[in-house]
This record gives C-alpha cells, sequence and structure tokens, in this order.
C-alpha cells in the first residue's frame, strides 16, 4: 500500500545513520604510493614476450632475432605497400625499380630471398627489411641479415599472414624489403653503359609489352646476355613492378631500364646514334640465325604477344627478324622470344670475336 512505513526497509532504523569516519593514521599511505613504472614486457617472465626472447637466446646465432640485431614486432606495419603500381611499383620497383602488387606511390616491396639478395648486393635504398617469424636460415638469409646490421637497415620481424597480406600474397620466401620507387634512367644513358663496358651496344625495346612478369623475364635474359639496358614506353607497357622485380629474380638491380615519351622517336636517335634497328615478329623475313648485324651497335624491338610490333615501329626498323618455331605454335611468350633472341645474337658476337 502506498506510504505504508511499516513495510521492511522502506524506513531507517533509529541509530543506523553513520556519522563522520576517523582518519586513518597513515594506513593507506602505503597503498597511494604506487609501485613504480611497469617493466617492459621481456622483464616480465609470465609475458609471452620474455618467454620468446629465453626461447630466441636459446636458438643461438642462427635466430633472426640474434643474427640481425635489434628486431622489432608488428602487428600491423606502419608502412605497408599497398597494391601494384608503378613497381614492386611496388607502382612498384627498386635500383631504378617498380611497379606491381604491394606497393604505394612513395614505396614498393621486393620480395622473395633471391630478389632481395640481388637488390641488397646492388646497394639499392631499403626503408625496411621484413622477416618472418621462424624463418628456416639459409645463405641468402645470412647474407640479408648481416646486410642488415652492417648497414643498419629497420628490421621488423612479422608473422607468415602479415607478410602475406604485405606482398599481395606473393611467394616471399620469409623475406621482404621496401625500397623507393624505381628511378628509370634516360635512354641516352645506355650508350653510355655500352661505351663505359668497351662493347658494341645491345639495347632491347618493348613495344606493348604490358605484362610485367614479361619484363622481368626480359630483364633476367637481358642480365643473362650482355645487354647494355632496356627501354619501355611510358603509356600502354608494363613499369619495373614487384612481379617484374620477382621474375627478374635480382636482374633488374644490374639492368638499367630506360622509359622514354615516345618509343619511334627514341629508335630514331638510336640509328642516329649508329645502332640498327632490328623487329622481333612471327611474321619476319629473316631468321634470327641468320641476322646480319649481330656484332654490330645494335637495338632489338620486341612486341607484343597478341598484336606484335606497332606499324610505326615496324616501319622504322632495319630488318625483322622471326624466330623458327613449329607450325603448331601461333607464337612465342615475349619473355621467352627475347631470350632465344639475345642467346642467338650473344653466340654469333662470340664466334665474330674469336675470328677476330
Amino acid at each position: 500500500m502506498t506510504g505504508n512505513s511499516q513495510r521492511r526497509g522502506a524506513t531507517r532504523k533509529p541509530g543506523s545513520k553513520k556519522g563522520p569516519s576517523g582518519g586513518t593514521g597513515g594506513k593507506g599511505r602505503q597503498a597511494l604510493e604506487g609501485r613504480g613504472p611497469t617493466p617492459k614486457a621481456e622483464e616480465r617472465p609470465y609475458h609471452v614476450a620474455a618467454k620468446r626472447k629465453l626461447a630466441n637466446e636459446k636458438l643461438g646465432a642462427t635466430s633472426p632475432g640474434r643474427a640481425g640485431g635489434p628486431v622489432r614486432r608488428m602487428g600491423a606495419p606502419t608502412g605497408r605497400v599497398p597494391g601494384a603500381g608503378a613497381p614492386r611499383s611496388a607502382s612498384r620497383g627498386a635500383a631504378g625499380t617498380r611497379g606491381g602488387k604491394g606497393v604505394s606511390a612513395t614505396h614498393e616491396i621486393v620480395s622473395g630471398r633471391n630478389s632481395v639478395v640481388e637488390a641488397l648486393r646492388a646497394g639499392i635504398p631499403v626503408t625496411t627489411v621484413y622477416i618472418a617469424t621462424r624463418i628456416e636460415a639459409d645463405d641468402r638469409t645470412r647474407e640479408i641479415l648481416q646486410a642488415v646490421v652492417g648497414r643498419g637497415y629497420p628490421l621488423l620481424e612479422v608473422s607468415k599472414p602479415e607478410l602475406d597480406r604485405l606482398t599481395d600474397g606473393s611467394v616471399h620466401q620469409g623475406v621482404a624489403i621496401q625500397v623507393p620507387p624505381y628511378e628509370y634512367r634516360d635512354s641516352d644513358d645506355l650508350l653510355d653503359a655500352a661505351a663505359a663496358s668497351g662493347r658494341p651496344p645491345l639495347i632491347v625495346a618493348l613495344d606493348g609489352v604490358t605484362d610485367p612478369r614479361n619484363l622481368g623475364a626480359v630483364l633476367r635474359s637481358s642480365g643473362a646476355f650482355g645487354v647494355h639496358g632496356v627501354v619501355v614506353p611510358e603509356r600502354r607497357s608494363a613499369g619495373v613492378t614487384a612481379a617484374a622485380w620477382k621474375v627478374s629474380a635480382g636482374a633488374a638491380a644490374r639492368i638499367p631500364v630506360a622509359r622514354v615519351t615516345n618509343l619511334v622517336r627514341a629508335l630514331q636517335a638510336y640509328r642516329e646514334a649508329g645502332c640498327y634497328i632490328v623487329g622481333l615478329d612471327g611474321g619476319g623475313d629473316t631468321p634470327i640465325g641468320d641476322l646480319p648485324y649481330a656484332a654490330d651497335p645494335l637495338v632489338i624491338v620486341v612486341g607484343s604477344e597478341g598484336k606484335g610490333l606497332s606499324r610505326l615501329v615496324r616501319e622504322n626498323c632495319d630488318a625483322i627478324a622471326s624466330i623458327p618455331i613449329s607450325a603448331a605454335m601461333e607464337s612465342l611468350n615475349a619473355g621467352v622470344a627475347a631470350g632465344i633472341a639475345l642467346y642467338e645474337i650473344a653466340r654469333q658476337r662470340a664466334a665474330s670475336a674469336a675470328q677476330a
């Protein structure tokens, strides 16, 4: 019933009101003083970081955390390089690189043990080195860690899923580096490189090759057969991206790549400098084995697998060479065709040098 003062709990019992409490006499002072700064995670025996540190110490020098100097762990890297673009163009890329998956406007990601080792050997600027946790050490990883220690590169130990995300799911083998965007050369720089080598210029130009993996294959063959540089157009052409870096197996760090506004004008300039221009096309009338200009200053132009050489490029070639293939095959991959042609040119040049 409303207002029923007899209901239990409705009114306070007489004499139950609390009065003022007395002081503690200093008994609570110790609780107010605190326990000092919180120890680091590695100094707390129960913490996972301390247990991990102890495990690394037991592993000895083969552990990435010890061999590579101080290692920072991260959950989500602050400098993640997103998708493909101007290259591993990272665009992603390296010594002049980059484009591909895993890169930002300012950085690119190069992944894979061989690619990373070659980039480090070439002295490519590196902003961050990523190592997967519990990576199996081999000669390449040890060389990478030695470079990290010797040059003071930042080293991050990350989980495999995080490294997969950072490299856009490419085959990274537990290692990746973040590098500035690729610095392309001028077309004249390739002639300077040839002059410095003391050999007749040998340059590869790509016409309409849009797959960065084909560019990577061309770079790898170029490194194997003494090419002084590769020329790519700015538009409708693959750039030195992360994918190109990966396929090149590090050759992108050694073979300069020039990017030109107009490929036809660049070819005309090379002709004025004394080079012969030879297009590589399935419909060519000269077998690559009978090429008359192999020992001369030479620019090999490789067209796309689908369309071949463009009309203007074809008109500016001194010869159109072809690679004889079985009638069952329509054409060769651009990277494969370039490798075969470069091998044949290298063979003819070696034969000419032996006869001289």
